[in-house]
């Protein structure tokens, strides 16, 4: 047992026999439960930077518009994981808060595109600009070369996270 009190020498049980040493894994875990609880702790707290009414699962829709653009709301829906009825309920809720707009799709009549309206760029962007200073304030004292592979391993995290 260590200090930290973690027994670094155990095995999860749906591993066990194969040979694997768990003290890697068990670390990750360890760490991505606390980056994830403060992941969605900071999102609720940038939805409210965006607009005081904005609901915190409704900001990730809000980046991926800024970045993307223009998209139909099955996309989105399938970006986020969530069905019809849930998307349309948060895009309702983005529009009466002034924050994108809906537009008919020129490809598909029966489509609609979604898009941030210049007030949902404004404070989307503001909101990031300032959460990536908060971000290097806090990495100020990283090389540059770990925060690009931070990153690196992260996206490589991502992608394998979506098989």
């Amino acid at each position: 047992m260590h200090e930290d009190g973690n027994d670094d020498g155990h095995r999860d049980a749906s591993l066990a026999g194969t040979g694997v040493d768990q003290t890697a894994f068990l670390a990750l875990e360890r760490e991505l439960t606390v980056l994830l609880r403060r992941a969605r702790a900071n999102q609720g707290e940038m939805a409210r930077e965006v607009h005081p009414d904005l609901e915190p699962s409704a900001y990730g829709l809000l980046v991926r518009l800024d970045e993307y653009g223009k998209q139909r709301a099955t996309e989105l829906a399938a970006y986020i994981g969530v069905g019809k009825a849930t998307m349309s309920r948060q895009l309702r809720a983005l529009e009466d808060l002034g924050l994108i707009d809906r537009e008919p799709d020129p490809a598909d009549g029966r489509a609609w595109l979604v898009a941030l309206t210049q007030e949902g760029q404004d404070r989307v962007r503001r909101v990031r600009e300032a959460r990536r200073a908060r971000y290097a304030g806090r990495l100020a004292d990283w090389d540059t070369r770990e925060v690009t592979e931070l990153a690196r391993l992260l996206h490589q995290l991502n992608r394998g996270m979506e098989k």
